[in-house]
């Protein structure tokens, strides 16, 4: 059995953080997106859709790891001080592990963000597999994150259960075939795909209520 979790708004609530990088990013060249904008545009999506779509036009390539690197510096700068785990986060990962449950980090966020999470949240012993963006070609909502994931923690598909909460990635853990359980920090339940179990956060889950997924 292997769980498997989302970073942004499922280990830490980063996305307030994430939005008030983006908005002085945009701020700076004149585009000041709403928060429904950012809720349909930019939680749980990539950095080359993201900046495409408020650009109005494909953003790749060095251009591309040039904006993101600006944002995302941003980002690590704002939110560097506040680094804090959804409730509950550590204790249910530990307990997991108790219980030799094979456990991994699949995010669309880049390496160094992800770097900067777990140097502050006491986990990544416990992990046996770590994605970023840049371990991937193809983003969610395609599976490829969460099919690697189950290859490099040698769990089939249908063993696993991730912990997802955006639209995109919740969308990714079906595709893949395996368990998922919405984490409602960005969205509400009827803003999300049917997942197979909720979670405010992590105070009341153990390893019993993931087992009984599968």
């Amino acid at each position: 059995m292997a769980v498997i979790f989302d970073m942004d708004g499922v280990i830490c609530h980063t996305n307030p953080y994430h939005s008030q990088a983006f908005r002085e990013f945009f701020s700076k060249r004149n585009l000041s997106p709403t928060d429904e904008d950012f809720a349909q545009h930019m939680f749980g999506k990539s950095n080359s859709y993201i900046l495409s779509h408020f650009l109005e036009r494909v953003i790749e390539g060095k251009e591309l790891l040039k904006l993101e690197d600006e944002k995302e510096s941003l980002f690590r700068q704002l939110y560097e001080p506040h680094v804090d785990p959804v409730a509950g986060f550590v204790r249910f990962i530990e307990d997991l592990h108790t219980h030799d449950v094979q456990l991994g980090v699949a995010t669309s966020a880049p390496r160094a963000n992800l770097d900067l999470i777990l140097s502050r949240v006491p986990v990544r012993s416990y992990l046996g597999s770590i994605l970023a963006s840049e371990n991937v070609k193809k983003h969610k909502p395609d599976p490829e994150v969460y099919l690697t994931s189950a290859r490099n923690l040698g769990v089939s598909q249908d063993r696993c259960v991730v912990f997802e909460d955006s639209f995109s990635g919740v969308t990714a853990g079906l595709n893949a075939g395996m368990h998922v359980v919405g984490v409602l920090t960005s969205h509400s339940r009827d803003e999300l795909p049917p997942c197979h179990l909720y979670i405010e956060d992590y105070t009341q889950l153990d390893y019993q209520a993931i087992a009984a997924l599968l």
